[in-house]
């Protein structure tokens, strides 16, 4: 499984933007995915999960109501909508993908990851 995230970019406190994940290789239908990232001088975190039904999601505390993980098993492709933007949001975003199938919130129950997407939130 290859994943690409994309979506990235620069964005003013406040606003909004869209990760993309889009996975190749073979379908993801099946698997969790989940979003986490990494601050500079950081450790990587996790953001929000979905199990592959989309019915259980998972989010940190941080990003509770203002982001909100989806995916489309059709297009093979989760997205990360996150509005209401701040500074300490800035981050590097990887995807991952989780063959169990579970909405689940730690690192290590992911095989698959995607190379990062920058997100910068200016104050």
């Amino acid at each position: 499984v290859q994943l690409q995230a994309s979506g990235g970019g620069l964005v003013q406190a406040g606003g909004s933007l869209r990760l993309s994940c889009a996975a190749s290789g073979r379908t993801v239908s099946t698997y969790g995915m989940g979003w986490f990232r990494q601050a500079p001088g950081k450790e990587r975190e996790f953001v929000a999960s979905i199990s592959w039904t989309g019915g259980k999601t998972s989010y940190a505390d941080s990003v509770k109501a203002r982001f909100t993980i989806s995916r489309d098993n059709v297009k093979n492709t989760v997205y990360l909508q996150m509005n209401s933007l701040k500074p300490e949001d800035t981050a590097v975003y990887y995807c991952a993908a989780d063959p169990t199938g579970y909405s689940r919130t730690y690192q290590s129950a992911y095989d698959y990851w995607g190379q990062g997407t920058l997100v910068t939130v200016s104050s």
